[in-house]
């Protein structure tokens, strides 16, 4: 059968990416009455291309509205989806924003503000681990609760792990690699987020009990990085013992990569004076490190 003649054609718009219906239609809210969503894991900065969004806005306007729900805890409005147009409207000088307006609950508005954000180009490291996070916690707690067609539907955490790559592109341990960084310190997810700690290593770190991630932060603060080989020794040694942090040093830099033996350790007096009395000469210093280091030698420490 042939096609009429102008027959209409549907079309995917950002509207519909978002889940917005045809029957919902965009009002103007205040910018003062909308605040961020709780917990909102991706970063809104004022760089080149926040500063190219805040001037086609003073030319065109918002042209695409964006997606709020009611405040549950305060006053106004809670962003789902429009971090960024918010933002750079008010830096426009607008007071009003285009809006749609949608009852959820908490659950499902994590899900739709994941959804909306998480294929922006360039996400850092930190904004996949907790995105990923929330999203794979909302999709568990849905999974759990009881349903018409099974009152003990469940999903593991492999299952809902893979169910999140796959709406993002990448595999579910790759997911579960992604949200291992959220137990790293913030110290050592900035590193992460400036390229200056590897992601793998990075993975291997946030096994490691948190106070002693200070500690290998401190390190990479005053030696530059880590590599694998020498977190893969520091956490054999952690799940031998006790850990102290003169301990800590001599395991990363006895297994530097391409540390020949004969290699010169210096530590600065500086650093060394941090756990001394301000009474203890260079001596006195020397004598308990040297005790200290027999005893760990003989396994006493």
């Amino acid at each position: 059968m042939k096609e009429r003649v102008g027959q209409k054609i549907k079309l995917t718009n950002y509207e519909a990416l978002l889940g917005v219906s045809n029957e919902e239609s965009a009002v103007d809210v205040s910018i003062r009455d909308i605040h961020s969503f709780e917990n909102h894991p991706f970063k809104v900065v004022d760089d080149d291309k926040m500063a190219e969004l805040v001037e086609s806005i003073k030319v065109n306007g918002v042209l695409t509205p964006v997606l709020i729900r009611p405040s549950k805890k305060t006053r106004g409005y809670e962003m789902i989806s429009g971090h960024r147009r918010l933002h750079a409207a008010g830096l426009a000088g607008l007071s009003m924003i285009p809006a749609i307006v949608r009852e959820m609950d908490d659950d499902t508005a994590i899900l739709a503000m994941v959804d909306a954000n998480i294929q922006r180009e360039e996400l850092l490291p930190s904004e996949k681990a907790f995105a990923y996070k929330m999203k794979m916690d909302a999709m568990r707690r849905q999974a759990g609760r009881p349903t018409k067609e099974n009152s003990r539907h469940f999903v593991d955490n492999f299952k809902t792990a893979d169910m999140v790559g796959r709406d993002n592109g990448e595999s579910g341990r790759q997911v579960q690699r992604y949200i291992r960084l959220t137990e790293l310190i913030p110290e050592l997810l900035e590193y992460v987020d400036t390229k200056r700690i590897q992601f793998t290593v990075a993975v291997d770190i946030s096994y490691i009990d948190k106070e002693i991630q200070k500690w290998i932060y401190e390190y990479i603060k005053d030696n530059g990085t880590v590599k694998p080989k020498q977190i893969s020794a520091l956490r054999e040694e952690c799940e031998k013992g006790v850990m102290t942090q003169p301990k800590l040093i001599m395991i990363l830099n006895n297994n530097q990569t391409g540390k020949s033996s004969g290699g010169k350790l210096t530590i600065s007096e500086k650093k060394l004076r941090e756990y001394f009395p301000a009474s203890y000469g260079s001596d006195d210093i020397k004598n308990v490190l040297f005790q200290l280091l027999d005893k760990w030698k003989n396994g006493e420490v």
